[in-house]
């Protein structure tokens, strides 16, 4: 056992701990790469689109949050070029929100970002370990339905 307090700390923390600084270091190197007008928040957004898009009212439940913020997050996204407003497929007044061209071209520089920060972290942190054990926990407590990973902290 080793002498690190860490060592002794309850895996919810660590969890949650380990989170928030991957988290801020990805953050800091997509700010440097031009991204700087987005935040976290957006970038769950752009998970719950990423596919055919959403209304905002299915956006809200895909990120636990009212109708009314999901909207201004939505405007803030759409006057910053990043999502626009469709008719919907199904007619009538509902909208389909999706991503424009400078979204996907935003999530290819933060998937190489990503990809990069884990390789560097790869040399420190047996990655692949890691990802079966937090497979195995997710599963074991979620079951075969995965919950939207809701930005709740």
């Amino acid at each position: 056992m080793t002498d690190d307090p860490l060592a002794r700390t309850e895996l919810t923390f660590l969890l949650g701990l380990g989170f928030q600084l991957m988290l801020r270091e990805f953050v800091t190197r997509v700010d440097a790469a031009g991204y700087s007008d987005l935040r976290p928040i957006h970038g769950m957004v752009f998970q719950a689109l990423r596919a055919e898009g959403a209304t905002s009212t299915e956006l809200a439940g895909h990120l636990g949050v009212t109708k009314q913020a999901a909207g201004q997050i939505v405007d803030e996204l759409e006057r910053k070029g990043y999502v626009a407003r469709r008719p919907h497929p199904d007619g009538g007044r509902r909208k389909l929100v999706v991503l424009t061209d400078k979204a996907f071209e935003h999530l290819t520089v933060a998937g190489g970002i990503l990809r990069g920060l884990e390789a560097e972290l790869g040399e420190h942190v047996d990655f692949d370990v890691l990802r079966t054990e937090l497979t195995k926990l997710v599963r074991t407590m979620a079951g075969p339905t995965l919950p939207a990973l809701r930005p709740f902290w």
